[in-house]
């Protein structure tokens, strides 16, 4: 009988208490990344009864900006209840200030508060009152898990150098963005459990394939003994691969990628042994997020799970999960049915539980 009177109150709830929520995307409206992210949050959504809102920053910090004045500046009934929010380049403090003062609260998904910003102004809801809380992915896992498997499989075709050590390149993404810094944080763990593996260079290529591919044409002239090399983004990656094949060189062979996304040419360049390691699952993000905000709304408040929440999202992708990935994702695929995630309309449900991998079975 309980159980029926909380589904009849969700229910109940959700048609009085309308929820609209805005997400300020801070990637470009063609990057495969971001609107997987973006279609991934529209359908959870949808599966909620959630009124959605996207907007583009294309890559571009100062427009996250411009999009929260111009929401702000809103009549009240056009603003939505909450914004949906990531910490690229930083920006997360201005624009939840800038969002507070117009009563739209926040929530922070793929990247919240770095170290420094929660030392300096506090946590959510107390010194940072307009943000209700945060989820990420365990973004070192992804810049581990990638330079394991490539490691791996650099010691598996001997391609150490004349000195008996297996050399490697990193393109990084930014250098503020706080998935940028956990994603290096894993890979150098990787490294650190591999004395045998010298990392030559590190280079920051801004998430763009073209910079990646920039920078891949002078490291192999400055580093020819290196032949693994680890990319914080698929787009990076497709960057190097790009230089490598214009170079006569065999991805897979010659020289080892690696790659994190989970975009179609990501799972096909891997199907095909281009890329050498590839993570992924973290697109999910800003969709588990709405199904928080979803309880917080209808009042089952997420602050016994923490208000900064740190998941498990990444997997390792082999050939035969990226097949199974694009069987699941790469077209219309079958609805996920989000409800089954929210403690609201689950009262038995204790803990959030977004296994991405589950969803591949």
């Amino acid at each position: 009988m309980r159980f029926l009177i909380a589904i009849f109150c969700a229910v109940f709830c959700q048609q009085v208490m309308a929820l609209s929520v805005t997400f300020i995307n801070p990637g470009r409206s063609d990057e495969a990344y971001w609107v997987t992210s973006g279609k991934a949050a529209q359908a959870a959504a949808n599966s909620l009864g959630i009124k959605f809102e996207q907007i583009y920053a294309e890559r571009d910090h100062l427009r996250v900006l411009e999009i929260a004045r111009s929401l702000a500046a809103r009549p009240k009934e056009s603003r939505p209840d909450y914004a949906l929010l990531t910490n690229d380049k930083q920006t997360l403090l201005s624009t939840v200030h800038i969002l507070e003062k117009a009563g739209i609260k926040s929530f922070a998904a793929f990247s919240g508060l770095t170290d420094e910003e929660r030392a300096h102004f506090g946590e959510p809801r107390s010194g940072v009152s307009g943000l209700i809380g945060s989820l990420e992915p365990h973004g070192s896992d992804a810049g581990y898990l990638t330079a394991k498997a490539l490691i791996k499989e650099g010691l598996r075709l001997h391609l150490q150098a004349a000195d008996g050590k297996l050399h490697l390149l990193a393109l990084a993404g930014d250098r503020s963005t706080p998935s940028s810094l956990q994603r290096n944080q894993g890979m150098q763990r990787a490294l650190a459990e591999h004395p045998d593996v010298v990392l030559d260079q590190q280079v920051y290529a801004d998430w763009r394939r073209d910079k990646a591919g920039e920078q891949m044409s002078w490291l192999m002239r400055r580093h020819p003994q290196a032949r693994l090399v680890w990319s914080a983004s698929d787009l990076m990656a497709f960057g190097v691969l790009d230089v490598l094949e214009h170079a006569r060189l065999t991805p897979g062979r010659d020289m080892l990628v690696s790659g994190i996304n989970t975009s179609t040419e990501a799972m096909q360049a891997l199907i095909s042994g281009r890329l050498s390691a590839l993570a992924g699952g973290h697109f999910m993000c800003g969709a588990w997020g709405l199904v928080m905000i979803y309880d917080h709304h209808h009042g089952r408040d997420f602050i016994d799970q923490g208000l900064e929440l740190s998941k498990p999202m990444f997997i390792l992708f082999d050939k035969n999960l990226a097949e199974r990935y694009l069987a699941r994702f790469g077209g219309e695929g079958r609805a996920i049915d989000f409800r089954s995630y929210s403690r609201v309309l689950n009262p038995a449900r204790r803990h959030y539980e977004f296994d991405f991998e589950q969803l591949l079975r």
